[in-house]
């Protein structure tokens, strides 16, 4: 069960189209999911022990094949395995990687070795920024390596370093197996099959006895991208002595692409095993995509990535503003830098800033806002502080990089040997970090943690703009975006069908009453009043259109979810009336706590009300805290025999705390019915959606749409 749930979301099927994700709803099932689970099990034994009808053989371990275009010209294969050999191999992965982590590492970091590419990014930076003069840096790159690699060599180190998994791989590789490209169909008969859980496990056994022979000062080894370091007649006779010994493997080095980095070309032509490698200085060096230099190397990458970004927000505008929003959080702001970022000192470097600029430009084009530098400042903060989760590389760029330089340690180590003193660059990283966030000793214990060096910062930004807020209607605004849930929505990904998707206009006014920024002209309400450039009167506005059809959403919301839970519920029951005759929204047909059914009402207030900003702009939630009080009041008589509870929200985010442990415990029990632990986020996304949607409707309601030749 372990190993199906590691299947990313999203994950393709194999040539007969099931998908994990078919699996994992199936054996999440509470009728038969277990007996489900328990065949599968039975089945993944089977292949493990090397038991599988000749006939299925060759098929069962094949797979679709698909051509990619590389960026740079050329193909790159893609195979999609069947899901079952898929499995089998994961598990059979999950057994074999504890064993032989301690025999690769730390020369070959490419399996099993949590950070291993950032640490082998830093013992390489550290090696190059004390190389001395006639020591080199190498990087060595194979021809379609994982393709070349010969299968008895493959097979043979696993009989020999992991025979519990000798009867699997020899089901898998001991044969050719079918692959399956359009309408024709081709045999796969060299090197770890593409898609395999398993592949990168398998080319790194037979590799590594190379590898541990190698005298350089410096060995590392991440799959088949390969770095030696030293002085360049020992690493000259290591090349030699590699590329004759990786034939014998079938693996051929790509003399085009090895790179031989140093200060000095001399050193190049002067060694006849890489006289034909390209000569890169160390300025300019870049190792398994981050930059070995804070010079030249990460001007160029931080160029580049800017460069992407710029053409990806042109396109941006093409598609809703909701997709937009998602797609400018998760995959084109600082996450395209991170790698970087963690392996690269590079705080204050001019290019963060302008890849900043040009985040700031484009969300403000997506969403059609115009933000000042306070609320830009807010947007860069994490939604659960408030902002819009889009963060600013230069904020990161401290946190990401000790996190890193500090987490990989005593692997960096182990790397270069005890020759090497400390790391300047991260002591003058940690001196910088240490007078931004004024905290006195960091703890050794959680320097692996990104979060750990992030949150004082982010803390020092949260004070810098309560400090600047003076206006209790901001002051309000701000408490009430942080609560917890208040940005639930913004996790929320835009399906339509599951009535997940917000209009643009939505979107638009979400965000602008988020940060504050001004959303229209001002101009006087249908009611009468004035609005401001805000434009969050509507919210309150006695005329102000949806406040029935919200009531109704929220409250349906509710009930489609208890009776999912296995509650059966009615909506406004017949017979249960308060004191003044009116009916609340729901009550369960069977109990819900301690033998007594549960009553609800729903209620939504605004935060901004003017009545309410003396209490909201101190506490966050308050408004949503007095409308609950209120409805308990109301319905004192029914909580003797009843267990009532009142669903308070209100229009930036807040709920209750009574709500708050309800809808809780309400998700518990969905995920119980369901197998799905995200069921509580996803009840809270759908709440905190349909607020959104209607307060979109009664921004919109405070303008005179009538034309004025029709009055």
């Amino acid at each position: 069960m372990a190993c199906i749930r590691t299947f990313p979301n999203g994950s393709s099927g194999g040539p007969d189209g099931l998908r994990p994700q078919h699996i994992l709803e199936m054996v999440t099932c509470a009728q038969s999911g277990p007996e489900l689970l328990s065949a599968i099990t039975s089945l993944t034994n089977l292949l493990l022990a090397g038991t599988c009808p000749d006939q299925v053989r060759a098929s069962l371990f094949g797979g679709t094949l698909l051509a990619l275009r590389k960026s740079l010209g050329g193909l790159r294969p893609i195979v999609i395995g069947y899901l079952w050999r898929r499995l089998a191999a994961k598990c059979a992965n999950a057994f074999a990687v504890p064993r032989v982590v301690e025999y690769l590492s730390p020369r070959q970091v490419g399996v099993g070795v949590p950070g291993g590419c950032e640490a082998a990014v830093h013992a390489a930076r550290r090696f190059l920024g004390e190389m001395a003069e006639d020591s080199i840096l190498i990087k060595l790159d194979f021809s379609n390596a994982f393709n070349s690699l010969y299968r008895d060599r493959m097979l043979d180190s696993i009989y020999t370093l992991l025979p519990e998994l000798s009867h699997f791989c020899h089901l898998a590789y001991s044969e050719p197996s079918n692959l399956k490209f359009g309408e024709f169909s081709l045999l796969s008969q060299v090197g770890p099959q593409q898609g395999d859980p398993l592949g990168p496990l398998l080319f790194c056994l037979p590799l590594q006895p190379i590898l541990s022979e190698m005298a350089s000062s410096l060995v590392l080894g991440y799959l088949d991208d390969l770095t030696l370091g030293g002085s360049a007649r020992v690493v000259d006779a290591d090349v030699e002595m590699l590329e004759c010994k990786c034939k014998e493997l079938g693996l051929q080095l790509n003399r085009s692409k090895c790179e031989v980095v140093t200060n000095y070309p001399a050193l190049v032509t002067k060694y006849n095993s890489f006289s034909s490698f390209s000569h890169i200085e160390p300025e300019l060096a870049t190792l398994l995509g981050a930059p070995l230099s804070s010079s030249r190397a990460l001007s160029i990458v931080l160029e580049a990535r800017s460069f992407e970004l710029l053409h990806a927000l042109e396109r941006l505008g093409n598609i809703a503003r909701h997709d937009a929003l998602v797609l400018l959080r998760y995959s084109l702001s600082s996450s395209k830098l991170l790698h970087i970022l963690r392996c690269s000192p590079c705080a204050g470097h001019p290019g963060l800033q302008r890849f900043d600029s040009a985040l700031r430009d484009g969300l403000c084009k997506v969403l059609n806002l115009s933000l000042s530098d306070d609320q830009w400042l807010q947007a860069s903060l994490p939604i659960k502080a408030g902002g819009l989760g889009i963060r600013l590389a230069t904020s990161l760029a401290l946190p990401a990089f000790l996190a890193s330089a500090a987490g990989s340690l005593s692997l960096q180590s182990n790397m270069l040997g005890d020759t090497f003193r400390s790391d300047p660059e991260y002591e003058a990283m940690l001196v910088h970090w240490l007078e931004a966030s004024s905290v006195t000793g960091p703890d050794v214990c959680l320097f692996h943690k990104q979060s750990y060096w992030d949150k004082p910062l982010i803390d020092k930004v949260i004070s810098v703009l309560n400090t600047k807020l003076t206006d209790p209607y901001h002051q309000a605004r701000f408490k009430a975006v942080s609560a917890p849930h208040s940005g639930d929505w913004l996790f929320a990904l835009p399906i339509t069908s599951c009535g997940l998707r917000l209009d643009d206009e939505a979107v638009r006014v979400a965000v602008g009453l988020r940060l504050g920024a001004p959303l229209c002209e001002p101009h006087s309400c249908v009611c009468g009043s004035l609005v401001t450039a805000e434009g969050s009167h509507g919210l309150s506005c006695g005329l102000g259109p949806g406040r029935t059809s919200r009531h109704a959403s929220l409250n349906d919301l509710i009930f489609r979810s208890l009776t999912r839970a296995g509650y059966p519920s009615a909506k406004e029951p017949v017979g249960l009336l308060r004191t003044d005759g009116k009916r609340p929204d729901g009550l369960t047909l069977i109990p819900w706590r301690a033998g007594r059914s549960l009553v609800w009402d729903v209620t939504v207030t605004d935060t901004l009300a003017n009545s309410y900003l003396p209490r909201t702009s101190r506490t966050a939630g308050a408004a949503a805290e007095m409308a609950a009080d209120r409805k308990e009041a109301k319905y004192t008589s029914l909580a003797a025999a009843h267990h009532f509870v009142p669903l308070a929200f209100e229009t930036m985010g807040p709920v209750c705390s009574a709500g708050l442990v309800f809808l809780s415990s309400l998700g518990k029990n969905l995920s119980t019915v369901s197998g799905d632990a995200r069921e509580t986020s996803y009840l809270f996304q759908r709440l905190a959606l349909t607020i959104q949607r209607f307060n979109a409707v009664a921004f919109r309601g405070t303008f005179n749409t009538l034309d004025p030749g029709n009055e």
